[in-house]
This record gives structure tokens, C-alpha cells and sequence, in this order.
């Protein structure tokens, strides 16, 4: 019975990292889409959202029911718990890459982006896929260092995303009223987007060390 517990909790940990890897993907493809304003890779991501959200579903039946059945304690009920926090976590990714790709298509053919904040918002890209990758390669691999790196990355989108809201309150800001709001809502699911990788990178920390803080401060 021991073995087949135990190849339950791996088989968690599998399918913590295949969500991973599909948000990856979708705010990668995201990002692309609304750089390029591209409308059939906009709705690919749309579309591929339910594939994460039938993966948490089927996690969090699978993590309810490895409580009921084997009433594990200590690393092991850790473990489960913080399984079902990072699906959530991850499924929300998945829906807000899937909020940046609904805005594409829903300014199509426009840009959703003005050119003056192109810049800013092509680093908040490169960002949020770097921390997505390392996201996956953490719930993998374990290494704290990453969590600390996802911590740093994610300072830099806080200064971004507050950076943003300086420009739109701006004298010289002239854009109409449609796409201020799509500027501050883009702003904003990638401002969320980091948050919640720093929280998946939190709870790893709290699985390997025991303790409910980062691997490292940042300064």
C-alpha cells in the first residue's frame, strides 16, 4: 500500500509540471499574439485553456481523494495540500494568458498595444515566460535558487506595471478611452501572471524546507 501511495504523490508532481508546461506555452503564445496581432494563435490559446483546466480538475479529484483514502500526515499531507494550492495557482495563470489572448481578439485588427508601450510590454513578455520556464523547472527539479530568480524577475514586473500606470496618468498621455483600459487590464494580467508564480515557487520552498518563506530575500 506504501508503494502505491507513494506513486499517487510522484504522479501529483507529474501533473503539477504538465500544467506547467502548457502555461508556458499559452503565455508564450499570448505574448506573440499580441505583439503581432495574431487572431488564429489568439484563439489557439483560448481553445488550449481547457486543456489546463481539466488538469486541475482531475489533480484536485485525485488529491481529495488520496486524503480520504490513505489519511496521510506530516510531508505527505503537506505535500497534497500544497499540490492543490499550485494547481490553482497554475490554472490561473492559464486564464490570464488566455485573458491577454482574448484582448488580442477582441481589438483585432487594431493593436491592442500603443506603439509608445510596445517596449514595456515586450519585457513584460520576456519576463513572465522566463518565470513560467522556471516555474516548471522548479516544480521538477526542486532547486530553490529558482525560486529565489522568480522572486527577482517578478520585482521587475511590479516596477513595470507601476511604471504603466505613471505613463496613463500622464499629461502627454493621449490615447482614447478603450485603449486605456486595454492597456491597464494587459498590464495587469501580467502584472498577476507573476504573482502567481511567485506563489507556486513559495509553496516548493515551503515543501523542501518546511519553512513558509522564499528560498532567498530579495533585496
Amino acid at each position: 500500500m506504501r508503494k502505491v501511495f507513494q506513486a499517487e504523490l510522484h504522479h501529483l508532481g507529474e501533473q503539477l509540471v504538465e500544467m506547467s508546461v502548457l502555461v508556458s506555452q499559452a503565455i508564450e503564445k499570448a505574448s506573440t499574439a499580441l505583439h503581432t496581432v495574431d487572431l488564429e494563435l489568439a484563439q489557439e490559446v483560448i481553445s488550449q485553456d481547457a486543456r489546463i483546466d481539466f488538469l486541475q480538475n482531475d489533480l484536485d479529484e485525485r488529491a481529495i481523494e488520496i486524503l480520504a483514502l490513505q489519511s496521510p500526515v506530516a510531508s505527505d499531507l503537506r505535500t497534497i495540500v500544497a499540490s492543490l494550492r499550485m494547481s490553482a495557482s497554475l490554472e490561473r495563470m492559464g486564464d490570464l494568458a488566455r485573458h491577454v489572448a482574448r484582448l488580442t481578439r477582441l481589438r483585432y485588427p487594431a493593436a491592442a498595444i500603443p506603439e509608445r508601450l510596445s517596449g514595456t510590454f515586450r519585457e513584460f513578455s520576456d519576463l513572465d515566460q522566463a518565470i513560467a520556464g522556471k516555474v516548471t523547472h522548479l516544480l521538477a527539479e526542486r532547486d530553490l535558487d529558482l525560486a529565489h530568480q522568480i522572486s527577482v524577475h517578478n520585482n521587475r514586473v511590479n516596477e513595470l506595471h507601476a511604471g504603466v500606470f505613471t505613463a496613463l496618468a500622464a499629461d502627454d498621455w493621449n490615447e482614447p478611452a478603450a485603449r486605456t483600459v486595454d492597456v491597464a487590464l494587459a498590464s495587469r494580467y501580467f502584472e498577476r501572471f507573476a504573482d502567481h508564480g511567485v506563489s507556486v515557487a513559495f509553496k516548493v520552498n515551503y515543501l523542501v524546507s518546511g519553512e513558509w518563506q522564499p528560498a532567498r530575500k530579495t533585496p
